[in-house]
C-alpha cells in the first residue's frame, strides 16, 4: 500500500487503465465536510463512453481508490470530467477537468500508440507516396475522416500543420521523460 504521504491531492491528469487509483481531496472539508453527510462524486466522459468513480468519506475529508481491477475496464481515449457533491436534495459541482486514459499494456497483445496527429500524418505521408503530386485532387482518408484537398498548397498546408503537432508531441514526450528537446540551440561564447 502506498504511504500517505504520497497520495495525491488533486485529481489525476492521466490514468493507466490497469493501475490503482489513489487521490485525496482535502479542499472541500470547510464547505462540505465529509462527515458532514456530503458526498462526492465524478462522472467521466468522451464520445464511446463513460464511468463513475464515487469517494469514500475520510473523517471531513473525501479519499478516492479505484481498484487495479476496476480501472482494468477503461478505455483509452481523451475524457472530461466533472465533480459534484451532493447531500440530499443539493447538489454543487466542485471541479471539472481533463483526464486522458492509457491502454493497459500488459494486458495487450498489439496497440496502436500513436496520437491523432501522427495518425494523420502518417496516412498523409501514405497518400503522398500514393498519389504523389495528385494527392490533392482525391479524397483520402485522414485518421477517422475523409479530407479533400483543392490545391496542392492545402494538402501541403494541413501536412504541414500536422508535422508541427507531431514536433510539439514528440518535445513534450521528451521533456515528460528528462530528455533535451530536439529543436535546442546550443551556442558556445568564447
Amino acid at each position: 500500500m502506498r504511504p500517505m504521504a504520497s497520495i495525491p491531492t488533486v485529481e489525476p491528469q492521466t490514468i493507466q487503465a490497469g493501475d490503482t487509483l489513489a487521490w485525496r481531496r482535502e479542499d472541500l472539508s470547510a464547505d462540505y465536510p465529509a462527515s458532514g453527510g456530503w458526498t462526492l462524486a465524478y462522472r467521466v466522459v468522451n464520445a464511446s463512453g463513460k464511468f463513475d468513480i464515487t469517494a469514500s468519506a475520510d473523517g471531513i475529508n473525501f479519499a478516492v481508490l479505484v481498484a487495479a481491477a476496476t480501472t482494468a475496464a477503461y478505455t483509452a481515449g481523451p475524457y472530461a470530467w466533472a465533480a459534484t457533491v451532493t447531500k440530499a436534495a443539493e447538489r454543487y459541482t466542485v471541479g471539472i477537468g481533463q483526464l486522458t486514459v492509457l491502454a493497459n499494456l500488459s494486458a495487450a497483445t498489439t496497440a496502436d500508440t500513436r496520437s491523432s496527429a501522427r495518425k494523420a500524418l502518417d496516412a498523409v505521408n501514405t497518400a503522398l507516396e500514393t498519389y504523389g503530386a495528385k494527392a490533392y485532387v482525391n479524397d483520402i482518408q485522414v485518421g477517422d475522416r475523409i479530407q479533400r484537398f483543392f490545391s496542392p498548397g492545402d494538402f501541403l498546408g494541413f501536412r504541414n500543420r500536422l508535422m508541427i503537432e507531431v514536433a510539439r508531441e514528440e518535445a513534450a514526450a521528451r521533456l515528460a521523460a528528462g530528455l533535451a528537446p530536439k529543436n535546442r540551440l546550443l551556442v558556445r561564447f568564447r
